[in-house]
């Protein structure tokens, strides 16, 4: 095993031992997802450091950050496993990655979080080889670094899509020209607005906008990360269930999007019908809980799954080869 976990003592002691000399390099995980998607989250981060850490020995420290709601077991799970944010600046890793967040504000500025998000990314590129940001994060970071305001999209986009690789740049070495890689948000930042800011947008498309950029500044790399190449095949549809279910129990009166390729051909036309009918104002609570979501999550496809790990590989060993 190529990953190892550090985790808090039961003391209450965040200080990270370093006395294992078999590790190489550390990485930061600070996971911002809410309760519902918490685990699953930090499992397909880890899953993806892990499959392309390679020979590499590497160590994840875990942080969550503060303003995000939590339940009694996902606040007992943090205090056990996770580290102090604050003890992040004590001892900086090698590279970074933010994850993602459920957006709740208009304004990315008024999420409760936004003051720990903020002091991160600025500390960050003084102290950090390298900072790989999801979605929301990665919104946070272009208005940070670049006042690039992100833009609420008139529909969501989620799904599974097909996008084109500039195969040419390290960080997508050994991709092929056009690979699937799975969506889901609801804001966007232009891409000429990227381009405009020197970031070199090295996965996109014309349905989706772009989906991987980066951009060196003297000895930081940064990696923003629109798409979602961390999900398990059955992730989309996990979060079309929790919408869905919302909708119909009169939790929410905002109509769920079906994400595109979220399951298998065999199951798409049932899965498709089921849609119709919620959406067609039949708010049935036994249209959800009758359907095998369980069943269908086992077949759904996983294209996108070898062009993650090569994507994690290659940044992972360009931080390795940084001097």
């Amino acid at each position: 095993m190529t990953v190892r976990l550090a985790t808090a003592s039961a003391h209450g002691d965040s200080s990270v031992d370093n006395s294992d000399d078999s590790i190489q390099l550390t990485c930061a995980l600070v996971n911002n997802m809410p309760d519902g998607a918490f685990d699953a989250t930090e499992r397909q981060y880890v899953g993806l450091l892990e499959e392309g850490s390679g020979l590499n020995q590497l160590e994840v420290r875990r942080y969550t950050m503060s303003g995000v709601p939590r339940g009694a077991q996902t606040s007992a799970r943090i205090a056990e496993e996770y580290l102090p944010l604050t003890s992040l600046y004590l001892d900086p890793p090698d590279f970074l990655i933010v994850t993602g967040s459920n957006p709740i504000e208009a304004h990315i500025e008024d999420e409760l979080y936004w003051d720990d998000l903020f002091e991160l990314l600025s500390w960050s590129r003084s102290h950090v080889k390298s900072t790989l940001l999801s979605c929301l994060a990665a919104h946070a970071a272009l208005t940070v670094y670049d006042d690039i305001t992100r833009i609420r999209l008139p529909t969501k986009c989620t799904g599974v899509f097909s996008q084109n690789v500039d195969v040419t740049h390290p960080l997508t070495a050994g991709l092929k020209s056009e690979i699937e890689l799975p969506h889901s948000r609801w804001n966007s930042v232009p891409l000429k607005a990227l381009e405009h800011a020197g970031y070199d947008v090295v996965i996109q498309s014309e349905s989706t906008g772009w989906g991987v950029a980066t951009r060196q500044v003297e000895d930081h790399q940064l990696v923003l990360v629109q798409g979602h190449p961390e999900y398990d095949p059955s992730s989309l549809l996990r979060e079309y269930r929790r919408d869905a279910g919302r909708y119909v129990r009169h939790e929410r009166d905002d109509l769920p999007f079906l994400p595109y390729h979220c399951a298998s051909p065999e199951d798409w036309e049932s899965l498709e019908r089921t849609h119709n009918e919620v959406i067609d104002g039949v708010r049935d609570p036994l249209l959800i809980d009758q359907y095998p979501f369980d069943e269908v999550a086992s077949r759904a496809p996983w294209p996108w799954r070898s062009a993650a790990v090569r994507l994690y590989s290659n940044w992972v060993g360009g931080t390795t080869a940084r001097p």
